[in-house]
Protein backbone atom coordinates (compact mmCIF):
# COMPACT_ATOMS: atom_id res chain seq x y z
CA UNK A 1 0.00 0.00 0.00
CA UNK A 2 2.91 2.64 0.98
CA UNK A 3 4.35 1.92 -2.24
CA UNK A 4 0.85 2.53 -4.06
CA UNK A 5 0.83 5.59 -2.25
CA UNK A 6 4.26 7.14 -2.95
CA UNK A 7 3.79 6.05 -7.10
CA UNK A 8 0.70 8.36 -7.18
CA UNK A 9 2.12 10.69 -5.34
CA UNK A 10 5.04 10.44 -7.53
CA UNK A 11 2.82 10.62 -10.67
CA UNK A 12 0.62 13.82 -9.03
CA UNK A 13 3.89 15.29 -8.77
CA UNK A 14 5.29 15.03 -12.28
CA UNK A 15 1.99 15.71 -13.88
CA UNK A 16 1.91 19.25 -11.48
CA UNK A 17 5.60 19.76 -13.02
CA UNK A 18 4.33 18.99 -16.70
CA UNK A 19 1.21 21.61 -15.80
CA UNK A 20 3.44 24.02 -14.39
CA UNK A 21 6.08 23.66 -17.41
CA UNK A 22 3.22 23.97 -19.78
CA UNK A 23 1.61 26.96 -18.16
CA UNK A 24 4.73 28.51 -17.75
CA UNK A 25 5.81 29.02 -21.77
CA UNK A 26 1.88 28.79 -22.92
CA UNK A 27 0.84 31.78 -20.59
CA UNK A 28 4.20 34.22 -21.37
CA UNK A 29 1.84 36.37 -23.58
CA UNK A 30 -1.01 36.36 -20.85
CA UNK A 31 1.64 37.34 -17.94
CA UNK A 32 1.09 40.92 -18.46
CA UNK A 33 -2.49 40.73 -19.79
CA UNK A 34 -5.19 42.95 -17.40
CA UNK A 35 -7.42 40.27 -16.95
CA UNK A 36 -5.17 37.38 -16.01
CA UNK A 37 -3.85 37.29 -12.29
CA UNK A 38 -0.73 39.17 -11.83
CA UNK A 39 2.15 37.53 -11.35
CA UNK A 40 3.03 39.75 -8.48
CA UNK A 41 6.49 41.11 -6.69
CA UNK A 42 7.37 38.97 -4.38
CA UNK A 43 8.31 35.36 -4.09
CA UNK A 44 4.79 33.90 -2.92
CA UNK A 45 3.16 35.50 -5.34
CA UNK A 46 5.11 34.01 -8.00
CA UNK A 47 4.27 31.11 -6.60
CA UNK A 48 0.42 32.05 -6.28
CA UNK A 49 0.61 32.61 -9.83
CA UNK A 50 2.11 29.58 -11.12
CA UNK A 51 -0.59 27.34 -9.04
CA UNK A 52 -3.01 29.47 -10.81
CA UNK A 53 -1.62 28.80 -14.11
CA UNK A 54 -0.84 25.10 -13.51
CA UNK A 55 -4.96 24.96 -12.51
CA UNK A 56 -6.00 27.03 -15.52
CA UNK A 57 -4.81 24.73 -17.92
CA UNK A 58 -5.65 21.64 -15.99
CA UNK A 59 -8.82 22.64 -16.73
CA UNK A 60 -8.40 24.03 -20.33
CA UNK A 61 -7.09 20.24 -21.05
CA UNK A 62 -10.34 18.61 -19.38
CA UNK A 63 -12.59 21.15 -21.04
CA UNK A 64 -11.07 19.96 -24.34
CA UNK A 65 -11.25 16.22 -23.44
CA UNK A 66 -14.96 16.33 -21.85
CA UNK A 67 -16.13 18.53 -25.04
CA UNK A 68 -14.02 16.32 -27.47
CA UNK A 69 -15.68 13.15 -26.38
CA UNK A 70 -19.34 14.63 -26.22
CA UNK A 71 -19.50 16.26 -29.95
CA UNK A 72 -17.63 13.18 -31.07
CA UNK A 73 -20.12 11.33 -29.87
CA UNK A 74 -22.95 13.24 -30.94
CA UNK A 75 -21.60 13.31 -34.10
CA UNK A 76 -20.33 9.87 -34.74
CA UNK A 77 -23.69 8.31 -32.76
CA UNK A 78 -26.13 10.32 -34.01
CA UNK A 79 -29.49 8.61 -35.19
CA UNK A 80 -29.52 8.54 -38.94
CA UNK A 81 -25.86 6.42 -38.38
CA UNK A 82 -26.81 4.44 -35.80
CA UNK A 83 -31.03 4.51 -34.94
CA UNK A 84 -30.11 1.51 -32.72
CA UNK A 85 -28.97 2.47 -29.44
CA UNK A 86 -26.78 0.11 -27.71
CA UNK A 87 -27.70 -1.81 -24.74
CA UNK A 88 -24.83 -1.55 -22.59
CA UNK A 89 -25.40 0.06 -19.12
CA UNK A 90 -22.44 -0.34 -16.81
CA UNK A 91 -18.24 -0.79 -17.55
CA UNK A 92 -16.46 -1.13 -14.50
CA UNK A 93 -12.95 -0.12 -16.05
CA UNK A 94 -14.57 3.40 -17.42
CA UNK A 95 -15.56 3.81 -13.71
CA UNK A 96 -12.20 3.13 -12.54
CA UNK A 97 -10.59 5.36 -14.94
CA UNK A 98 -12.47 8.41 -14.38
CA UNK A 99 -12.67 8.02 -10.47
CA UNK A 100 -8.27 7.47 -10.16
CA UNK A 101 -7.75 10.47 -12.85
CA UNK A 102 -9.31 13.26 -11.05
CA UNK A 103 -8.04 11.82 -7.48
CA UNK A 104 -4.80 12.16 -9.31
CA UNK A 105 -5.16 15.51 -10.46
CA UNK A 106 -6.48 16.60 -7.46
CA UNK A 107 -3.36 15.23 -5.54
CA UNK A 108 -1.28 17.19 -8.23
CA UNK A 109 -2.86 20.30 -7.36
CA UNK A 110 -3.24 19.94 -3.75
CA UNK A 111 0.06 18.89 -2.64
CA UNK A 112 2.25 21.92 -3.88
CA UNK A 113 -1.01 24.44 -2.98
CA UNK A 114 -0.36 23.75 0.83
CA UNK A 115 2.94 24.00 0.90
CA UNK A 116 2.67 27.42 -0.47
CA UNK A 117 -0.51 28.02 1.74
CA UNK A 118 1.76 27.40 4.71
CA UNK A 119 4.85 29.90 3.30
CA UNK A 120 1.83 32.35 3.64
CA UNK A 121 0.80 31.89 7.49
CA UNK A 122 4.68 31.46 8.33
CA UNK A 123 5.26 34.50 9.96
CA UNK A 124 8.17 33.80 11.58
CA UNK A 125 12.04 35.51 11.21
CA UNK A 126 10.55 38.74 10.62
CA UNK A 127 12.64 41.78 10.27
CA UNK A 128 10.16 44.37 11.08
CA UNK A 129 6.64 44.73 12.56
CA UNK A 130 3.38 46.75 10.92
CA UNK A 131 0.32 47.37 12.29
CA UNK A 132 -2.28 47.91 10.39
CA UNK A 133 -5.61 49.30 11.36
CA UNK A 134 -8.75 49.96 9.68
CA UNK A 135 -11.40 52.50 10.19
CA UNK A 136 -14.27 54.01 8.14
CA UNK A 137 -12.72 54.77 5.39
CA UNK A 138 -8.74 55.07 5.77
CA UNK A 139 -6.11 53.05 7.17
CA UNK A 140 -3.91 53.55 10.07
CA UNK A 141 -0.09 52.12 9.76
CA UNK A 142 2.24 52.09 12.76
CA UNK A 143 5.43 51.22 12.28
CA UNK A 144 6.01 48.88 15.70
CA UNK A 145 9.13 49.87 17.71
CA UNK A 146 9.99 52.84 15.62
CA UNK A 147 7.36 55.64 16.69
CA UNK A 148 6.31 56.58 13.32
CA UNK A 149 2.61 56.12 12.57
CA UNK A 150 0.03 57.73 10.41
CA UNK A 151 -3.21 57.30 8.51
CA UNK A 152 -4.01 57.12 4.86
CA UNK A 153 -7.03 57.90 3.50
CA UNK A 154 -8.21 58.62 -0.27
CA UNK A 155 -6.63 60.79 -2.03
CA UNK A 156 -7.58 64.77 -2.28
CA UNK A 157 -7.96 64.91 -5.86
CA UNK A 158 -10.36 61.41 -6.55
CA UNK A 159 -12.20 62.79 -3.02
CA UNK A 160 -12.68 65.64 -5.49
CA UNK A 161 -13.84 64.31 -8.42
CA UNK A 162 -16.19 61.43 -7.07
CA UNK A 163 -18.70 64.27 -5.55
CA UNK A 164 -22.10 64.35 -7.41
CA UNK A 165 -22.05 67.63 -9.79
CA UNK A 166 -17.97 67.77 -9.31
CA UNK A 167 -18.04 68.61 -13.23
CA UNK A 168 -14.87 66.71 -12.76
CA UNK A 169 -14.13 64.29 -15.33
CA UNK A 170 -12.73 61.12 -13.18
CA UNK A 171 -10.45 60.12 -16.43
CA UNK A 172 -8.28 63.40 -15.74
CA UNK A 173 -7.14 62.24 -12.34
CA UNK A 174 -4.18 60.01 -12.27
CA UNK A 175 -5.19 56.43 -10.49
CA UNK A 176 -8.67 57.68 -9.74
CA UNK A 177 -10.30 56.21 -6.44
CA UNK A 178 -6.97 53.93 -6.16
CA UNK A 179 -4.31 56.92 -4.84
CA UNK A 180 -4.19 58.34 -0.97
CA UNK A 181 -2.52 60.93 0.10
CA UNK A 182 0.06 58.30 2.44
CA UNK A 183 1.89 55.57 1.46
CA UNK A 184 2.49 52.61 3.36
CA UNK A 185 6.28 52.51 2.64
CA UNK A 186 8.62 49.28 3.01
CA UNK A 187 11.90 48.30 2.08
CA UNK A 188 12.81 45.83 -0.67
CA UNK A 189 14.71 42.39 0.48
CA UNK A 190 13.08 42.37 4.03
CA UNK A 191 10.35 40.25 5.48
CA UNK A 192 8.01 42.19 7.03
CA UNK A 193 5.36 41.26 9.29
CA UNK A 194 1.90 42.71 9.71
CA UNK A 195 -0.94 42.74 12.46
CA UNK A 196 -4.35 43.40 11.01
CA UNK A 197 -7.00 44.77 13.20
CA UNK A 198 -9.99 47.06 12.85
CA UNK A 199 -11.47 49.91 15.12
CA UNK A 200 -15.37 49.87 14.55
CA UNK A 201 -16.06 47.29 12.04
CA UNK A 202 -14.66 44.26 9.73
CA UNK A 203 -12.58 45.35 6.85
CA UNK A 204 -10.34 43.42 4.17
CA UNK A 205 -6.26 44.54 3.22
CA UNK A 206 -5.94 43.50 -0.19
CA UNK A 207 -2.56 44.01 -2.21
CA UNK A 208 -2.61 41.80 -5.69
CA UNK A 209 0.92 42.10 -6.31
CA UNK A 210 2.21 41.51 -2.97
CA UNK A 211 -0.47 37.96 -3.13
CA UNK A 212 -1.96 39.52 0.66
CA UNK A 213 -5.52 39.42 1.40
CA UNK A 214 -6.55 39.30 5.16
CA UNK A 215 -9.95 41.03 6.93
CA UNK A 216 -9.19 43.00 9.54
CA UNK A 217 -11.69 42.22 12.85
CA UNK A 218 -12.44 44.27 15.62
CA UNK A 219 -11.29 42.84 18.84
CA UNK A 220 -9.11 40.46 17.06
CA UNK A 221 -5.67 40.38 15.30
CA UNK A 222 -4.44 38.50 12.29
CA UNK A 223 -1.44 38.09 10.82
CA UNK A 224 0.20 38.03 7.41
CA UNK A 225 3.64 38.94 5.36
CA UNK A 226 5.33 39.29 2.70
CA UNK A 227 8.94 40.40 1.59
CA UNK A 228 9.05 42.50 -1.78
CA UNK A 229 11.47 41.54 -4.67
CA UNK A 230 10.97 45.06 -6.61
CA UNK A 231 10.97 48.96 -5.65
CA UNK A 232 7.84 50.33 -7.18
CA UNK A 233 4.40 51.38 -6.07
CA UNK A 234 1.75 48.44 -5.34
CA UNK A 235 -2.24 49.38 -5.07
CA UNK A 236 -5.22 47.33 -3.20
CA UNK A 237 -8.03 48.29 -2.00
CA UNK A 238 -10.43 47.22 1.12
CA UNK A 239 -12.33 43.85 -0.01
CA UNK A 240 -15.38 43.77 2.63
CA UNK A 241 -18.51 45.85 2.32
CA UNK A 242 -17.55 47.80 5.51
CA UNK A 243 -20.40 50.44 4.75
CA UNK A 244 -21.43 53.24 2.86
CA UNK A 245 -18.54 54.56 1.19
CA UNK A 246 -16.33 51.93 1.20
CA UNK A 247 -15.42 52.20 -2.19
CA UNK A 248 -13.39 54.68 -1.33
CA UNK A 249 -10.60 52.98 0.94
CA UNK A 250 -8.10 51.97 -1.48
CA UNK A 251 -4.55 51.20 -0.20
CA UNK A 252 -1.07 52.03 -1.93
CA UNK A 253 2.28 50.44 -1.15
CA UNK A 254 5.37 52.03 -1.85
CA UNK A 255 8.46 49.62 -1.99
CA UNK A 256 11.85 51.36 -1.57
CA UNK A 257 15.72 50.23 -1.43
CA UNK A 258 17.43 49.41 1.91
CA UNK A 259 19.03 53.26 1.63
CA UNK A 260 15.58 54.77 0.69
CA UNK A 261 13.76 53.51 3.45
CA UNK A 262 16.30 54.15 6.13
CA UNK A 263 16.30 57.96 4.89
CA UNK A 264 12.54 58.07 4.60
CA UNK A 265 12.22 56.41 8.21
CA UNK A 266 14.62 58.84 9.66
CA UNK A 267 12.65 61.60 8.19
CA UNK A 268 9.35 60.57 9.65
CA UNK A 269 10.84 60.05 12.92
CA UNK A 270 12.45 64.08 12.89
CA UNK A 271 8.66 64.74 12.62
CA UNK A 272 6.90 62.44 14.32
CA UNK A 273 4.49 64.61 16.32
CA UNK A 274 2.99 65.36 12.86
CA UNK A 275 3.13 61.74 11.41
CA UNK A 276 1.05 60.59 14.36
CA UNK A 277 -1.78 63.11 13.19
CA UNK A 278 -5.05 61.92 10.20
CA UNK A 279 -4.70 63.22 7.02
CA UNK A 280 -8.00 64.83 5.04
CA UNK A 281 -11.25 62.67 5.59
CA UNK A 282 -11.76 60.65 8.17
CA UNK A 283 -15.56 59.46 8.12
CA UNK A 284 -18.87 58.42 6.12
CA UNK A 285 -19.78 62.15 6.16
CA UNK A 286 -16.00 63.28 6.02
CA UNK A 287 -15.35 61.36 3.07
CA UNK A 288 -18.64 63.22 1.23
CA UNK A 289 -17.36 66.41 2.31
CA UNK A 290 -15.50 68.00 -0.62
CA UNK A 291 -11.75 68.94 -0.22
CA UNK A 292 -10.91 72.65 -0.51
CA UNK A 293 -8.88 72.70 -4.03
CA UNK A 294 -5.88 74.69 -1.64
CA UNK A 295 -5.56 71.00 -0.06
CA UNK A 296 -6.23 68.96 -3.31
CA UNK A 297 -3.00 71.09 -4.78
CA UNK A 298 -1.08 70.31 -2.10
CA UNK A 299 -1.72 66.53 -2.07
CA UNK A 300 1.07 64.50 -1.06
CA UNK A 301 3.05 61.58 -2.55
CA UNK A 302 4.68 60.48 0.23
CA UNK A 303 3.38 60.78 4.18
CA UNK A 304 1.76 64.27 4.48
CA UNK A 305 3.12 65.25 7.68
CA UNK A 306 6.48 65.88 6.06
CA UNK A 307 4.93 69.17 4.81
CA UNK A 308 4.71 71.87 6.39
CA UNK A 309 1.36 72.77 5.09
CA UNK A 310 -0.25 69.97 6.02
CA UNK A 311 0.86 70.76 9.42
CA UNK A 312 -1.20 74.40 9.04
CA UNK A 313 -4.47 74.31 10.61
CA UNK A 314 -7.30 73.98 8.49
CA UNK A 315 -10.06 76.60 8.99
CA UNK A 316 -13.45 74.82 10.29
CA UNK A 317 -15.96 73.95 7.96
CA UNK A 318 -19.70 74.14 9.25
CA UNK A 319 -21.23 71.65 6.29
CA UNK A 320 -18.15 69.40 7.23
CA UNK A 321 -19.53 69.90 10.64
CA UNK A 322 -22.66 69.07 10.38
CA UNK A 323 -22.45 65.97 7.68
CA UNK A 324 -19.95 64.61 10.74
CA UNK A 325 -22.09 65.26 13.26
CA UNK A 326 -25.11 63.28 10.97
CA UNK A 327 -22.43 60.70 10.09
CA UNK A 328 -21.37 59.99 13.44
CA UNK A 329 -23.30 60.92 15.98
CA UNK A 330 -26.74 61.33 14.56
CA UNK A 331 -27.84 57.60 15.12
CA UNK A 332 -27.36 57.98 19.28
CA UNK A 333 -28.05 61.59 19.81
CA UNK A 334 -30.60 62.37 16.94
CA UNK A 335 -30.13 64.66 13.92
CA UNK A 336 -32.03 66.99 16.18
CA UNK A 337 -29.82 66.91 18.43
CA UNK A 338 -32.83 65.34 21.12
CA UNK A 339 -31.09 62.22 22.12
CA UNK A 340 -32.52 59.05 23.14
CA UNK A 341 -32.19 59.89 27.14
CA UNK A 342 -30.99 57.55 29.39
CA UNK A 343 -28.66 56.15 27.54
CA UNK A 344 -28.01 58.50 25.25
CA UNK A 345 -27.81 62.08 26.77
CA UNK A 346 -29.62 65.33 24.77
CA UNK A 347 -26.98 67.65 22.98
CA UNK A 348 -29.63 70.36 23.18
CA UNK A 349 -29.20 72.33 26.07
CA UNK A 350 -26.44 69.92 27.51
CA UNK A 351 -24.09 71.01 30.17
CA UNK A 352 -21.03 69.41 28.14
CA UNK A 353 -21.94 71.33 24.90
CA UNK A 354 -22.56 74.52 26.45
CA UNK A 355 -19.49 73.60 28.73
CA UNK A 356 -15.66 74.38 28.80
CA UNK A 357 -14.93 73.43 25.38
CA UNK A 358 -11.55 71.30 26.05
CA UNK A 359 -13.75 69.22 28.05
CA UNK A 360 -16.12 68.80 25.00
CA UNK A 361 -13.09 68.17 22.68
CA UNK A 362 -11.87 65.39 25.12
CA UNK A 363 -14.82 63.68 25.71
CA UNK A 364 -15.24 63.14 22.17
CA UNK A 365 -11.54 62.08 21.61
CA UNK A 366 -11.71 59.66 24.83
CA UNK A 367 -15.45 58.79 24.67
CA UNK A 368 -17.45 58.06 28.06
CA UNK A 369 -19.66 55.39 28.87
CA UNK A 370 -21.76 54.35 26.10
CA UNK A 371 -20.03 56.52 23.95
CA UNK A 372 -16.89 55.68 22.07
CA UNK A 373 -14.10 57.67 21.18
CA UNK A 374 -13.82 59.13 18.34
CA UNK A 375 -9.83 59.37 18.10
CA UNK A 376 -9.53 58.21 14.68
CA UNK A 377 -11.15 61.27 13.29
CA UNK A 378 -8.79 64.26 12.02
CA UNK A 379 -7.78 66.89 14.09
CA UNK A 380 -10.07 69.10 11.92
CA UNK A 381 -13.17 66.30 11.64
CA UNK A 382 -13.37 67.23 15.90
CA UNK A 383 -13.12 70.51 15.39
CA UNK A 384 -15.80 70.50 12.69
CA UNK A 385 -18.38 68.56 14.56
CA UNK A 386 -17.56 70.26 18.11
CA UNK A 387 -18.34 73.50 16.74
CA UNK A 388 -21.29 72.30 15.04
CA UNK A 389 -22.56 70.91 17.93
CA UNK A 390 -22.17 74.17 20.30
CA UNK A 391 -23.46 76.45 17.81
CA UNK A 392 -26.32 74.35 16.36
CA UNK A 393 -29.11 71.92 17.49
CA UNK A 394 -30.85 74.53 19.78
CA UNK A 395 -27.17 75.95 20.73
CA UNK A 396 -25.54 79.18 21.05
CA UNK A 397 -22.53 79.48 22.64
CA UNK A 398 -20.86 81.12 20.12
CA UNK A 399 -17.24 79.63 20.10
CA UNK A 400 -15.24 78.03 17.28
CA UNK A 401 -12.65 74.43 18.28
CA UNK A 402 -9.51 74.47 16.17
CA UNK A 403 -7.56 71.56 14.72
CA UNK A 404 -4.73 73.00 17.13
CA UNK A 405 -6.72 72.65 20.30
CA UNK A 406 -7.67 69.31 19.62
CA UNK A 407 -3.84 68.42 18.64
CA UNK A 408 -2.79 69.45 21.92
CA UNK A 409 -5.94 67.27 24.14
CA UNK A 410 -4.76 64.33 22.42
Amino acid sequence: MSNLIRGLRGLALAMTGMAGSFAARAADTMESAYWNLPKGVTDISNEVWHLHMAAFWVCVVIAIVVFGVMFYSIFAHRRSKHPVPATFHHSTTVEIIWTIIPFVILIGLAVPAAGTLIKQYDTRNAEMTVKITGYQWKWQYEYVGEGVSFFSTLDPESNNARQLHSGIDPKTVPHYLHNTDNYLVLPVGKKVRFLLTSNDVIHGWWVPDLAIKKDAIPGYINEMWTQINEPGIYRGQCTVLCGRDHGFMPIVVHAMSAADYAAWLAKQKGGAEVAAAAPVVATDAAVDAPVAPAAAEAAPVEVAASSPAAAAPAAVDAKAGEKLFLGNCAACHQATGAGLPPTFPALTGSKVVAGPIDAQITQVLKGKNAMPPFAQLSDADIAAVVTYTRNNLGNKVGDTASAEQVKKLR
